[in-house]
């Protein structure tokens, strides 16, 4: 998708609303509709024009998880559609809720990410080109648990790729954090297919996959 994609917007604080609507607009985005509640988001994500959205996990009327359940429910009735969900904590459930079709086009991070202008605007054009993207501190959480097979047949550097993986590093990113080659990072990918015993598929789908398989869905 390119940069122009209309976005919906829902974030209950006014201020939070105003800021992340201009930092969308100014990056190329085009606001479709900035709602602050449960019942418009329903309605807004009915618009076919939506290409993705932008969501608050906590959302009126509850203040629960009406960001994540309109994200589950858009993402039945249009499979695939993009989602960057924001929360303001660590909650590995919901990344796992919206994991859980395997069809990428997700992201997951913590609103104090949205300072990073850069990282969030970029996190947000991977997840609308298909990709997934979940926040550090998920991945640092999940990588803390203990784990089961088939992920702990992997290497300590093949983790630090998942890991890396999991935050929607492309190759060329994981080799530039890691200090390696990009063939390197390519062979540490295609062991880590091999060892969670993933079918053959496009590389984008796999990706998911693993990370599925790493967060044990």
């Amino acid at each position: 998708m390119h940069a122009g994609l209309r976005i919906v917007l829902a974030e209950d604080h006014a201020l939070l609303r105003a800021g992340l609507t201009q930092l969308l607009e100014g990056n190329g985005f085009t606001i479709l509709h900035a709602v602050d509640n449960a019942p418009e988001l329903a309605s807004a994500l009915q618009d076919p024009d939506a290409d993705a959205a932008v969501l608050d996990v906590r959302l009126p009327p509850t203040q629960t998880d009406e960001g994540l359940r309109a994200a589950i429910a858009v993402r039945a009735d249009r499979p695939g559609f993009p989602v960057m969900v924001l929360s303001q904590y660590v909650e590995h459930l919901y990344a796992r809720e919206l994991l859980a079709s395997g069809q990428g086009a997700v992201g997951y991070l913590l609103k104090d990410r949205v300072s990073d202008v850069a990282e969030f605007v970029d996190g947000v054009r991977r997840v609308a080109a298909g990709g997934t993207v979940l926040d550090p501190e998920v991945v640092a959480t999940v990588m803390a648990r203990q784990r089961d097979e088939p992920v702990d047949r992997l290497t300590p550097r093949e983790r630090e790729v998942l890991a890396l993986m999991a935050e929607g590093r492309s190759n060329a990113a994981i080799a530039a954090r890691l200090s390696v080659t990009e063939k390197a990072v390519a062979k540490h990918i295609n062991s880590i297919f091999t060892k969670l015993d993933l079918p053959m598929d496009d590389d984008d789908h796999r990706r998911v996959r693993a990370v599925l398989a790493w967060l044990r869905l």
